[in-house]
This record gives structure tokens, sequence and C-alpha cells, in this order.
């Protein structure tokens, strides 16, 4: 693996000195607990907007999944500026406090009334003011500044987390460390960040959701003594876009077999690389590393960048090509988690939530059992199943076994899904509401939902995790930060694929009317499972014949303070 170049300071060009190491632990999982809390106000966000924006629930599902979408496929963007501009601290930093400033005004939209419409004891009646242009402008500005900030700061935390080790063993634990205080955080946000705004008031939610971020930053900054930091390495996407170019002007040359035909770098750079010949994968991009007369100066630098690269670079660019068939199962794996969650809180509307005499759960606190199932996994597999496993097969499990365990219980939670549903269908006919409206509840406990709940928090402790380590190990050097944002958009575009893939069923079926009491949801859970099965099929083939690049010179960090 890439990561196997991390032995020391040396081995890695960009690392600037030894800090680092578990001291740095604590700084950077408070971090990541702060500004993971921050962002609670997007828990809530349609209640706010239907209550105290009078908005349409067709409207408010929209905004809130645009600020869903940005939040996780901005990442990527933060991921580039840090690689390219002005690293991983900095970003943190800044976008810390770009959301701060949109989260203060969330807080002055909630506590100044002239920033609101008035208040609608109708909500949805057809008299309910909208509103102004200048109310809106504050909320969408603020929306997209939280939104940005929460972006930037999420995922680019957890490549300066992993930079502080030099052990493949010990960035797997902050990993898992690190997906486990976001649930934990998220936990929190769903609950008592939620109690807040519906019980004490909106104003005193974001402004917790503010503290969260200020006392985050904080914390950050903190440790900046401590912290291993890594130089930018300038844009890793034009290195790319050079190989691709340079192969293509020189398509036309015959490609040799021998090594001193290829371009390895300045003598310094050739140390650290393996004077081999380009492998034969995409041996088409091979012509970009072939050397031509005129393309190097006397001293062995490179004239035009566009018309010669490394080998390194080439080699570079094909581990992306490789990678991508098991990014876009993770894609693929992602569309029912999607769908599932989309449809969880219109069920739970339909059911007794009742918990005691005095105690209703809010539809939107559903996701909690997704939470808790996460964190208790993740727990029980970094200190027991993973060791246990480690142990008896001699070897750990990898980051791709990790992934399709995750891909099971995938399926698994869309199969129970699917009987709950039918369950609920059939008690919702025997009451005779399937032609009432969906304020109708059935005498059916919401609690019956948490078994799907509890079985895809089990496997996203599996395939997130997972995925978030294996990019990180097997992505290029350059490309450490983009790696853990890779899994973001993956997520952002799995959003988007749900809504493609509940528009043709809506086109082609009859299984999703208005009232889910007179649809098939069963039906599009169980379509939700064949479309898991076929996608672990199609990553197992692609895991079966990717090849990890290998891990070497491992270094332990727990002696390192």
């Amino acid at each position: 693996m890439v990561m196997g170049s991390f032995s020391s300071s040396a081995a890695q060009p960009g690392r600037v000195d030894r800090r680092g190491g578990w001291i740095t632990f604590p700084f950077i999982i408070a971090t990541v607990a702060g500004l993971t809390m921050s962002a609670g106000w997007v828990t809530n966000l349609i209640t706010c907007l239907k209550e105290e924006f009078n908005m349409k629930d067709i409207d408010a599902t929209k905004v809130y999944n645009y600020v869903n979408g940005s939040i996780t496929v901005l990442p990527i963007i933060g991921a580039i500026i840090a690689d390219s501009f002005l690293g991983c601290f900095s970003v943190i930093c800044f976008s810390s406090l770009i959301s701060l400033l949109g989260i203060v005004l969330l807080v002055l939209t909630a506590a100044i009334n002239q920033l609101r419409p008035p208040t609608c004891s109708e909500k949805g009646s057809q008299h309910c003011k909208y509103p102004s242009q200048f109310q809106f402008a504050i909320l969408y500005l603020s929306l997209a500044l939280a939104s940005l900030g929460t972006a930037f700061s999420r995922f680019t935390i957890a490549p300066m987390g992993a930079n502080q080790f030099h052990s493949p063993k010990h960035q797997d634990i902050f990993f898992n460390w690190y997906t486990f205080t976001m649930y934990i955080a998220n936990i929190v946000s769903a609950t008592a960040t939620v109690y807040v705004e519906e019980n004490v008031g909106w104003t005193w939610g974001f402004s917790l959701c503010a503290v969260a971020n200020v006392l985050g930053l904080v914390v950050f900054l903190s440790g900046t003594r401590f912290y291993c930091f890594v130089e930018r390495q300038g844009s890793p996407f034009k290195s790319l876009a050079c190989v691709v170019f340079a192969a293509i002007s020189k398509r036309k040359m015959v490609l040799p077999v021998e090594s001193e035909n290829y371009y390895h770098g300045l003598h310094g750079d050739a140390i650290k690389t393996v004077a081999k010949p380009p492998t034969q994968f995409f041996r088409f991009l091979n012509h970009a590393a072939l050397r031509t007369e005129g393309e190097t100066t006397p001293d062995g630098s490179i004239t035009n960048p566009w018309r010669l690269c490394t080998v390194q670079q080439v080699e570079d660019l094909k581990a992306i090509i490789k990678i991508l068939p098991i990014w876009s199962s993770g894609l693929i794996l992602s569309i029912p988690i999607a769908i599932q969650l989309s449809f969880i809180i219109f069920q739970a509307k339909t059911m007794d939530a009742r918990l005691g005499s005095h105690f209703k759960i809010p539809a939107a606190s559903m996701q909690v059992f997704t939470l808790i199932s996460t964190s208790i996994t993740i727990v029980i597999t970094d200190r027991i199943l993973f060791p246990l496993w480690e142990r008896l097969a001699a070897h750990p499990l990898t980051a791709l076994q990790r992934v399709g365990v995750g891909h099971l219980f995938t399926i698994l939670s869309m199969a129970i899904s699917g009987a709950v549903e039918s369950k609920r269908l059939k008690i919702a006919q025997s009451e005779n509401v399937q032609n009432q409206t969906n304020g109708s509840v059935i005498p059916m406990s919401v609690f019956w939902l948490g078994p799907q709940l509890a079985a895809v928090g089990i496997a996203e402790a599996f395939h997130f995790a997972g995925q978030v380590a294996f990019y990180y190990q097997e992505f290029p050097g350059s490309l450490k930060t983009i790696s853990t944002a890779a899994v973001a958009v993956s997520i952002g575009g799995a959003f988007y694929l749900s809504n493609a893939v509940i528009d043709v069923v809506e086109r082609v079926t009859e299984w999703l009317p208005e009232n889910i009491n007179d649809g098939r949801l069963d039906n599009v859970y169980w379509l939700c499972c064949t479309l898991g099965a076929l996608n672990f099929a199609y990553f197992l083939v692609c895991a079966s014949l990717y090849k990890y690049q290998g891990v070497d010179n491992v270094v332990d960090d727990s002696n390192r303070n």
C-alpha cells in the first residue's frame, strides 16, 4: 500500500517533521466531535423551515436535500484546496469559521422576528405568509455558509488525523474512532439538539450548535504544537491531466521495454522510486513517460510537463483508475440506504410512537437507532472481533473484506424493511385506514422499525470505516486528502441517484402514492434488496480482481509522543 512509504520522515517527501503520534489523538477526536455536533442544525431543518418559514412540505424537503447534497459532495472541493493550496490545517480552521458565521446567521433568523415571516397557526394553509426576498436571502446565505463550512471541515480532518501516524494499523484504529466519534456526535444532535429546538426554542438549539463549533475550533488550535504537518505538493489533478495529454501527444510512438527509455525524475527523486518500467495496466498511458530528445534539460528536469511525465505520475493515474470500480460499487451500495432514510420518517408517522404514557418519539429521531447501532458495532469490532480475527487467521481483516461485510448487512436491512412494511400494510388494511389521510396512526409500535435500522447501522460500521481506510491506503500520496472525501462524494451521489430511482418507480408502478398506506412500499424495499444483491456480486468481482499495492516498512507509533 502507499502507506508503506510512511516508515519515516525521510521516506515521506511531504512530511515536515516527526511530530504527531497518539498525543494528537485527543485533540483531533475532540475536534471531530465538536464540528460534527455543530452541524446538528441539519437534523431538524425540515421542521424549522415548515414552522418558522411557513414552507410547504415539498419545498422544505427540496431545501433539505440540497443542504445534505452539498454537505456530502462539496468535501471533494475542500480536499482539493487542502492538497493543492492551503493544507489540511488551514482548510479546517477557515471552514470552521465559515460554518460558525452561517450558524450565527441561523441564530439571528430564529431570534429576530423581522428575519422570518409571521407565525401561521394553520401550517400548510394558503393563508400563511411566505418569506420575503430579503428573508429568503438571509436564510439561504446562512444555510450556504453553514453547509460549505461543514462540508470542507468534516472530511478534511480525517486525513489530517491519519497523517499523525506512520503505521497503517494505527491509521486503521484512528479511522474506526473517527467514525465512532462522528456517530456519537450525531446521536447527540438527533436527540439533545432536536429536543432543545422543539421544546425550548430554535434560538437556543442553534446556539448550542454555535457553541459546539467554537469549542471544536478551540480544541483543534490547542493541539497545533503537537501536529505533524505535510507540505503541499501542488495540484495533483494537474499532474494527472499532464499524463493524459502527454500520452495522447505520443500515442503513435512505439513503447520500448527497457526502463532507461522512461523518465523517472531527477536524481533525487529517482532514489525514492524503484527504476522499473511502467506497468502494463492501461499500457497506453505509458507513452506519457517515454523520453524523447529535447524534453529534458542538461540537469535532467522536464522542459514541458505537458509533453513528458515521470513514471510515478503515470502509475498514480493508473492507481486511481484501478480504484474506480470499487468506488462505483460503494456508490450503488449507498442508494438503498438513502431510499430507506427517505421513507422511514413517513412510516414512523403512521405508527404508534409512544414511549411510556407521556413521551412520543419524534419521527426525525428514528435515525438514532442506526447511529447507536453503528457506534456499538465499531467498539465491538475494534476491541473484540478484529483482534480475535487477527489471532485466529494470523492476519488482519482487510479493508475490502470489511466493506464486503457491510454489503451483506445492507442487503439484510432491506429484507427486514420489506418484511416489516408488509406487516404494517396488512395492519393498515385490517384497520381500514388505507384510504384515509396520512395522519392516521395504526396500532403498530414504531419500534418495529428498529431491527432494520440496527442492521443498516452495523452495515455502516463495516463499509463506511472500511471504505475510508481503503481509499486512504490505496490512493497515491499526492491525493491522500481527496481519498477520504471520495467517500462523501459517493454518499452524496447516492442521494441524488436515489431520487432518480424513486422517480422511475413512481412513473412505472403504483407503489408510491401520496398516502403510503395505499401503496406497496414493501416492493420498493424488495427492489432495493435485489439491487443490493446484484451490487454485492459486482463488488466481489471488483474486489477479487483488485491487487493491494503492498504494505512494508511499518512503523510503531505507540512510543511517539
